[in-house]
């Protein structure tokens, strides 16, 4: 990106926009010269955006600490997540493993490798159709880990997601492989709807590897030093990879896979190292799958217009039909796979028409 620019001169007029993206939660260093100068995060400009994002994020955090118990806190502090069984109490869980699974709505999917993800938003309809869902949701156990975690006091993205492997003939799934969502702490959450074995695409995390030691500070730094043109697609656009032979000298412990039995409650920083597990064989995971992230440099914790109720819920459905206009710009990876419900069998011949 930085030769394009420097056989392009009047790409530098661009130059104060990228600028303006570094206060910003803007990661990919392919597409901002500035982000991705080899010479800029030789000097530190990468690893300066990881150090005051952390910073900003543990002085949210203290902010936010009365919404969870002190035993939850401590193993966040320790190991990037929190995971809690029987989150539910059993009546309640049947009855929303229930309306779950007989709900039926627009999906969206997306297909990566032999893989394909499917998404039903956690709208309005959605909402009043599955009240058991509506009632998680506005859980404080539910909403204090989501808000602690993701350092802001705001309202995640829900959707009901399914994770369909083995489903096509294609390269193994991208995301199997270990990876940092972004440089800044975000939060993504699991309540699983159907239960987990070890080798049918489990969640799966590195202890511990959310924090920016100088260790993983290092490896930030070497990374994107390379990272606009010499690493993989993904590392390029900002989720850094990384292999397990690396952990070790980073002083990191083997990943933990959660295989775990439905009503299983995982809430995780993913800017810690992460995958979904390998599938042995077809496999289908459900779940209600929140997810949250801002601008990593504000300081205050709340003034979230975005999650007002009467916008909140509609953020998913504006957000696909956002790129279903810009499609020839910005690209639209989730297809509209019609009306579905969230165990449907794969068809992935369908995906993309």
């Amino acid at each position: 990106m930085a030769q394009s620019a420097a056989m392009n001169p009047f790409r530098y007029l661009l130059l104060p926009w990228w600028i303006a993206q570094l206060p910003t939660g803007a990661k990919a260093f392919c597409d901002n010269p500035v982000i991705g100068s080899p010479l800029l995060n030789r000097w530190g400009l990468h690893v300066a955006r990881v150090r005051i994002a952390a910073a900003l994020a543990r002085s949210r955090r203290s902010r936010l600490r009365h919404l969870i118990d002190a035993d939850d806190r401590a193993a966040f502090e320790r190991d990037g997540f929190v995971l809690k069984r029987d989150f539910l109490p059993a009546e309640d869980f049947a009855v929303l493993r229930q309306q779950v699974l007989a709900y039926r709505a627009v999906a969206r999917e997306m297909v990566q490798g032999d893989t394909i993800t499917r998404r039903m938003a956690l709208d309005k309809a959605a909402l009043s159709a599955m009240p058991a869902v509506a009632a998680l949701i506005a859980t404080p156990g539910w909403r204090g880990l989501n808000r602690y975690v993701g350092s802001f006091d705001s309202e995640p993205i829900g959707y009901i997601q399914t994770i369909l492997s083995h489903v096509t003939d294609s390269d193994p799934d991208p995301q199997t492989a270990l990876h940092a969502d972004t440089f800044h702490s975000t939060v993504k959450a699991w309540l699983f709807v159907t239960d987990v074995a070890e080798d049918e695409g489990p969640f799966v995390y590195v202890p511990g590897s959310h924090q920016m030691t100088r260790a993983r500070l290092d490896w930030e730094k070497q990374r994107s030093m390379r990272a606009s043109a010499g690493l993989d697609r993904l590392s390029s656009r900002g989720s850094l990879r990384v292999g397990r032979e690396e952990l070790p000298a980073l002083g990191l412990p083997e990943p933990r896979a959660f295989a775990v039995p439905a009503n299983t409650l995982v809430v995780a920083d993913t800017s810690g190292f992460h995958a979904r597990g390998p599938s042995a064989r077809p496999s289908m995971r459900i779940e209600i799958w929140g997810y949250g992230r801002r601008n990593p440099f504000l300081p205050w914790t709340g003034l979230d217009p975005s999650s007002l109720p009467g916008i909140a819920e509609r953020r998913a459905a504006l957000a696909w039909g956002f790129r279903d206009r810009l499609r020839g710009i910005l690209g639209q990876p989730w297809a509209n796979a019609g009306p579905k419900t969230a165990g449907a069998p794969a068809r992935p011949e369908e995906v993309g028409r």
